[in-house]
């Protein structure tokens, strides 16, 4: 699978000013995970037959922990959506990708999506070796957008910029900074509405309170309330 410059999205014509993307970005290359992961796919995937589902989250362990440290606000501000859960610890784009031609999104069309993915893509792997580039990263989640509106032609998507992660200064900070600047692109006003509500976990110093995101990562209870009230106006407008 490849991905030019240029990507046709919902009618138009988007292009990142950069030089080609090299062959085998990973992060564009749909790839399914080994373990308890796949179990994990094969219930989405079934849950998706069902149908019910007009509001689709979809992401990584920061999307997954709507089912725990952020239940008690699910079940208020989204349950009654009729959302689902489609969120998986250590996604990156790829694995989103790969979930979604491989049954997650056959059986339903939601009227709404929402996804943060990418930062999984960030950092360095056990061995030292770089995950993806900036580039990369900012491939990915567009060809995840992109397979999104080809599934869904229908749903408005709510691209979520990757929340902050780590200290202030730290190279992963950067470096999310830098794909938000420029997946905010993908933003037309119709198919896909951007939405980058990063500031409103940090304090006055553009620090990430421990007693938010107490690993500078994963949001807690009190972060996911905070995520909460920052979307529910947005979604609530896209399903009008």
């Amino acid at each position: 699978m490849k991905l030019t410059r240029s990507l046709l999205l919902s009618g138009l014509l988007f292009t990142f000013g950069a030089a080609p993307l090299s062959a085998g970005n990973t992060a564009i290359e749909p790839t399914p995970r080994e373990g308890g992961w796949m179990k994990r796919h094969e219930g989405f995937a079934a849950e998706a037959k069902k149908g019910g589902i007009d509001v689709l989250f979809i992401g990584d362990s920061i999307t997954d922990g709507w089912r725990s440290k952020g239940k008690p606000v699910w079940e208020k501000h989204f349950a009654p959506l009729q959302a689902a859960n489609f969120g998986i610890s250590g996604d990156r784009t790829q694995h989103v990708l790969w979930r979604l031609q491989n049954g997650e999104a056959e059986g339903y069309q939601p009227r709404a999506v929402v996804l943060m993915i990418g930062t999984n893509n960030t950092g360095k792997e056990k061995d030292g070796s770089t995950r993806n580039s900036t580039k990369e990263i900012i491939a990915g989640v567009t060809a995840v957008v992109k397979e999104l509106h080809k599934d869904f032609p229908k749903a408005k998507i709510l691209l979520l910029g990757i929340f902050p992660r780590g200290e202030k200064d730290s190279e992963p900070r950067k470096q999310v900074a830098e794909v938000n600047k420029s997946i905010a692109k993908l933003h037309d006003g119709r198919t896909v509405h951007y939405l980058d509500i990063g500031k409103r976990f940090l304090d006055a110093e553009g620090n990430l309170p421990k007693e938010i995101m107490p690993d500078l990562l994963h949001p807690n209870l009190k972060g996911y309330e905070i995520w909460a009230e920052a979307i529910e106006g947005k979604l609530h407008s896209l399903l009008k």
